[in-house]
């Protein structure tokens, strides 16, 4: 799978996780020179405080376009830090 945006390939495994019809990624197979920490957080029920990334590529800012788990709840750490994607993110299969 791939994760890609403006023609970038932000994130690529074939060990993906997929969760609620979203493909998480491991943390050591996505590109984090495109990201910025965002303050943004949001709350899942049963996996916890998820933490944002904008994306940035060629000056281009997409706004919490990407989320993680850093400490998720007990039943989901196996997408501890794998990251997910949407806002105009494409996820292809390679």
């Amino acid at each position: 799978m791939k994760a890609i945006w403006k023609g970038i390939v932000l994130a690529e495994s074939r060990e993906t996780i997929v969760i609620e019809n979203n493909h998480y990624f491991p943390p050591k197979e996505v590109n984090t020179e495109y990201f910025e920490n965002s303050d943004h957080h949001s709350r899942c029920p049963w996996k916890g405080l998820a933490n944002y990334y904008h994306i940035v590529v060629g000056g281009e800012v997409n706004e919490n376009a990407a989320w993680y788990y850093p400490e998720p709840l007990k039943g989901a750490e196996e997408i501890q830090n794998y990251v997910a994607f949407w806002k105009d993110v494409e996820i292809i299969q390679d």
